[in-house]
């Protein structure tokens, strides 16, 4: 009896092919599993918070303030007696909100004002763009200050004044984006068919456009959970008693010699998520760049 001739490896296909050589480059340095790790833990914490929380976040015991340390209170008390540990993993909350909602308000205006910009162009590039070269002169923490000034403080508030401020970035990154594929074959050939300029610029520019930024996103989600801290620190940001990591640095550094965990364990808090925002968002763009996937 003949044995039977083996079977040939099926072939993987493009899309499998192409995601392989992603997940390689994306999880290459152990840095970034351990940023990956890091997002997790901190999500988790967000969403299971009450269930974590030692203690109640908001509940004061006047006659256990400013404890350092110890078995009861594993980062010591604050001022009004409130647990340091617990308002930490509720702050989680607070700058996830931020960070998400601020991109998403940044990236929907800017990337929508972008791609209008670079698909058009002429006056209407023109006109978007020098709004957003005037939006840009101005630092982004300093713009985000002005805005929340006038808005007032309050999660709601923090979120739009940082949303504007980083509006300008991903509208330029778009149009960039867009002057590079509007000339593309499947775009001109796209527009002699008929397609109308909704369906091109959704279709057909839009999805050719996003890898960079996907990139810039994942890094502004660390920007804004950083300016987030900035802002209330300086009283701007989460009104009390509300949770929030600037406001407990801000809290503490009054106390810095006699009680450091006070200001230190939140701006380590804020530390922490930030790099692994950063880590991240650099895999990503070395994943993403075909350049350094290469071509096997």
């Amino acid at each position: 009896m003949e044995t039977a001739l083996a079977k040939p490896a099926a072939k993987l296909s493009p899309r499998t092919s192409n995601l392989r050589k992603f997940l390689r480059v994306f999880l290459a340095r152990k840095a970034v599993v351990a940023a990956l790790i890091i997002l997790l833990l901190i999500v988790l914490c967000a969403i299971f918070a009450p269930v974590l929380s030692p203690y109640d976040p908001y509940e004061q015991d006047l006659s256990n303030t400013l404890q350092l340390s110890s078995s009861a209170h594993l980062l010591g008390t604050d001022l009004f007696g409130r647990d340091i540990l617990s308002r930490i993993i509720y702050g989680t909350r607070a700058s996830l909100a931020v960070g998400i909602v601020s991109v998403a308000i940044a990236g929907g205006i800017g990337m929508s004002l972008g791609l209008i910009a670079g698909y058009f162009r002429g006056i209407v590039d023109g006109f978007i763009m020098r709004v957003m070269d005037a939006l840009m002169a101005i630092p982004p923490i300093i713009l985000a200050l002005s805005v929340g000034a006038a808005l007032g403080g309050g999660l709601a508030n923090v979120m739009i004044s940082l949303g504007v401020a980083l509006i300008p970035n991903y509208a330029r990154l778009m149009r960039g984006q867009v002057l590079s594929v509007r000339q593309a074959d499947y775009v001109v050939a796209a527009e002699i068919s008929g397609a109308s300029n909704l369906r091109n610029m959704l279709v057909h520019v839009l999805p050719n456009c996003l890898s960079p930024l996907i990139v810039l996103i994942t890094l502004n989600l660390g920007v804004a959970i950083l300016a987030e801290a900035g802002l209330s620190f300086l009283g701007l940001g989460i009104a009390p008693p509300g949770a929030a990591w600037g406001s407990m640095i801000n809290d503490g550094y009054k106390y810095l010699s006699t009680n450091p965990l006070l200001s230190f364990a939140p701006g380590i808090a804020v530390m922490i998520t930030v790099l692994a925002f950063n880590l991240v968002g650099d895999a990503l763009r070395d994943a993403l760049d075909p350049r350094l996937r290469g071509t096997t």
